[in-house]
């Protein structure tokens, strides 16, 4: 009867263990996968979401297909601001994303540091992080797309822009996974609380 008793704990406690071991590793994956992800469109690709051999278009490229010079022709800021773009919303969208890259640099070690203290409270600010990161980047992008729309054709996006959507979905899964993780921890307090 004893025995069983202490297999029913210890059946309790695997999922439990499993829980407090995974989520934290998860969301660590998940944060270098962003990482990796926003490197690769905003230094790699050097932040062109389209590049083609006709048309470049970035947060720091806006270059069209001239055919009377038959070449690639990178226009400057008189001559798009002449096409009606918005070089404030421009601006304002390359510090929007840009920021969010910081942001992301910064938070694999908070991640860390909260795994390995173990702070309930520090989860708490984590998936507030994650919500301002998410609204900078949909912001910046959001931004960007509206003032270059009359010049790129969904087919014509290339890996920099992919990679940022790929960036958002991580980061609503990194979301995800703290919320589950602060569900688990509440739960799990409330159930070894005493009753009273």
């Amino acid at each position: 009867m004893v025995a069983r008793k202490h297999a029913g704990t210890r059946m309790g406690l695997l999922p439990q263990r499993c829980a407090k071991n995974l989520l934290p590793v998860l969301a660590l994956l998940e944060a270098v996968g962003t990482l990796a992800l926003m490197s690769y469109a905003l230094l790699y690709e050097a932040g062109n979401l389209v590049n083609l051999p006709d048309k470049r278009i970035g947060f720091y490229n806006f270059c069209l297909w001239n055919d009377a010079a038959g070449e690639l022709q990178c226009l400057d800021t008189k001559q798009l601001q002449a096409m009606g773009i918005s070089l404030l919303q421009l601006g304002l969208a390359r510090v929007c994303v840009y920021t969010c890259l910081v942001f992301v640099l910064f938070h694999i070690p908070f991640v860390l540091n909260v795994n390995c203290t173990g702070q309930g409270e520090g989860w708490k600010m984590i998936r507030i992080i994650l919500f301002i990161k998410l609204i900078i980047l949909s912001g910046g992008l959001g931004m960007f797309l509206l003032q270059t729309s009359h010049w790129i054709h969904p087919s014509d996006f290339t890996g920099g822009f992919l990679a940022l959507l790929g960036t958002q979905a991580l980061l609503l899964l990194q979301i995800l996974t703290a919320t589950v993780y602060l569900s688990w921890a509440k739960h799990i307090t409330y159930v070894s609380k005493p009753f009273n």
